[in-house]
């Protein structure tokens, strides 16, 4: 297990360009089994599970083909079936929240899919029903095992038909898509997620002959083809990493610019972190944020307490409370934090209150947060990441304490933030990594 050390209360100052979108990423890398042809994709993020889920596609006999920083060719013209049933099937996939990703194109290809109950961050209960109710509207049949924990969905007799999805869910979307994709007949997916990686994989899909219409919306509509092409596609930047940059640059005090941070895909991300009080400038695609001694959380018209929260998109994104809660521990005011989708997502906060912040966890959904207004620092301590996101909160956090902590369990940052030590190292930070 590693672990960073950090020196806190350095001002850093520079540029830094986000990472490739890591949720794009695992949709996007599970869609290539859907063509015997090249996929070439680019701007993927170097990161642990986007990278395991590579390897992963690797072993099933996928042709993956580094072509530079970023950059694959993938060719899924020879997958083997026989690898589903082995144990290094079972291990490897059941580590990744995303190898649940690779049913709906098993389905829409060829028709049966296998895949182990998967891992991932432990925020909460994250039921997988809504992928598999999606799958049987199509007609599929589905078996669960739980002394082995593997679900099989057999799909040979799938139509088209209409999709409620009864949890307005990324992934459950992604899958039920791709899976309708090349399932004959229409399909109609109602209260579907439209987050822009959605439309990001709806768009490659439609590139490689697929016919999705609605795209942007919660209502899609299939008209299933035979087979699908091979294309090329470039990935968006990673917003939750532009999120956590805009509040680290408030925490630190840091003069930071975001690059090419494709502002039109981030929705109201930077309206919430404004409500923090925290100032930006777009210049052209770039998000400059200046040193600030002071911010200031907003109040309603009334003069009430600020609430954020968490919504399906437009809604603001879950991924990024942990780090709005953070980034209010040095604001002036009060701010209500209400996490409504995991109920153990908050469960980091009692780390930053022994750093000695302001906090009050009302219950398993909502934190108040009292801003310290700079009247006194963070205190470096020794912490583990409990998850991605709030791994990079604590991060945050350590590098605007005094003195050092220490993070352990980084492997869960890792997951997420390629390099983030490095790059963060090159603009002031002081991250060793022991």
């Amino acid at each position: 297990m590693a672990s960073f050390k950090i020196t806190g209360g350095k001002k850093l100052q520079g540029e830094i360009i986000p990472q490739g979108a890591k949720n794009e990423a695992l949709q996007i890398v599970c869609a290539v089994l859907m063509t015997k042809e090249p996929v070439i994709i680019n701007n993927i993020p170097d990161i642990r599970d986007v990278n395991k889920l590579i390897e992963l596609l690797a072993d099933m006999g996928v042709k993956c083909e580094k072509l530079g920083t970023g950059s694959y060719r993938f060719e899924a013209n020879n997958v083997n079936f026989d690898y589903f049933e082995t144990p290094e099937y079972k291990d490897k996939a059941s580590a990744l929240r995303g190898s649940i990703m690779l049913l709906g194109p098993m389905l829409a290809r060829f028709g049966k899919g296998k895949a182990p109950r998967p891992g991932g961050d432990k925020i909460g209960r994250r039921p997988l029903d809504t992928h598999f109710t999606g799958f049987q509207k199509l007609g599929a049949e589905f078996i669960y095992d739980p002394n082995d924990a593997f679900y099989t969905v057999e799909g040979s007799k799938m139509k088209g038909a209409y999709v409620w999805m009864d949890e307005i869910s990324v992934t459950g979307t992604a899958n039920v898509l791709m899976a309708a994709v090349m399932t004959e007949g229409t399909t109609t997916i109602y209260n579907a997620a439209c987050e822009p990686y959605l439309q990001q994989l709806s768009k490659m899909l439609n590139s490689m002959g697929a016919k999705i219409t609605g795209v942007g919306s919660n209502l899609l509509t299939i008209e299933g083809v035979k087979e699908l092409h091979g294309c090329e596609h470039t990935m968006l930047p990673d917003m939750i990493e532009i999120g956590s940059f805009i509040g680290l640059a408030a925490m630190t005090q840091s003069e930071i610019t975001i690059k090419n941070c494709r502002i039109p895909e981030l929705g109201i991300i930077p309206d919430v972190f404004k409500k923090l009080g925290i100032q930006m400038e777009f210049r052209g695609d770039d998000i400059h944020i200046p040193a600030q001694t002071h911010y200031e959380i907003s109040s309603l018209i009334d003069g009430s307490i600020l609430t954020i929260y968490d919504a399906p998109w437009p809604g603001f994104t879950p991924d990024l409370i942990s780090i709005v809660l953070v980034t209010a521990i040095q604001a002036k005011g009060t701010v209500l934090i209400h996490q409504k989708m995991f109920e153990s997502r908050l469960f980091f906060v009692d780390k930053l209150i022994d750093m000695g912040a302001q906090i009050i966890l009302c219950d398993p959904h909502r934190a108040n947060v009292i801003g310290l207004n700079r009247d006194h620092k963070l205190r470096g301590i020794r912490m583990s990441s409990p998850d991605i996101r709030a791994g990079v909160s604590l991060l945050i956090a350590a590098l605007s304490a005094e003195g050092t902590s220490i993070i352990d369990n980084i492997e869960q940052i890792d997951r997420g933030y390629q390099n983030i030590d490095g790059r963060l190292n090159a603009i002031g930070a002081e991250i060793v990594r022991i």
